[in-house]
């Protein structure tokens, strides 16, 4: 894979993840998950994430491919990166494991903290997702934690 408009390759780096990235990728406004196809095939999106304790958390639509991904495979990676995905050739990847939760509890834990972080941009969101095509969207939370 090369990079658009020259010849060098993309890099990434691959770390251990400590408890010194995931609270360094917390703060960050948008990262880029990849969840695994059962090919291996990796896919990335942009996602907002936030921290819980020492995990960090993401939310998405429960018929989401990341969910339907991640019942494959617990395995993610995680880079920071715009609003748009793009993702920065030395941007450390850090690994991890994602648990699904799709309870009322887990559900509550979200407004409550991407509410928080994100505010009015988040309410929107949310707003905007259930006058969509598909109406109201159950969304899921994914608990990551250090691989």
């Amino acid at each position: 894979m090369t990079s658009v408009g020259s010849h060098r390759p993309l890099v990434y780096s691959v770390l251990v993840p400590t408890t010194a990235d995931f609270s360094t990728l917390a703060d960050k406004r948008f990262i880029s998950l990849t969840t695994f196809r059962k090919s291996g095939e990796p896919v990335s999106t942009a996602v907002w994430i936030a921290r819980d304790g020492d995990d960090l958390i993401v939310t998405t639509p429960k018929v989401s491919g990341k969910v339907k991904r991640l019942r494959n495979s617990d395995r993610v990676e995680m880079r920071p990166c715009g609003r748009s995905g793009k993702v920065e050739a030395d941007a450390v990847c850090t690994v991890g494991v994602a648990t699904i939760a799709d309870d009322d509890a887990s559900r509550a834990l979200l407004t409550t903290v991407f509410g928080a972080k994100y505010g009015l941009e988040y309410r929107i969101f949310m707003f905007i997702e259930r006058l969509g095509k598909s109406g109201n969207k159950d969304r899921v939370l994914l608990r990551i934690t250090p691989a």
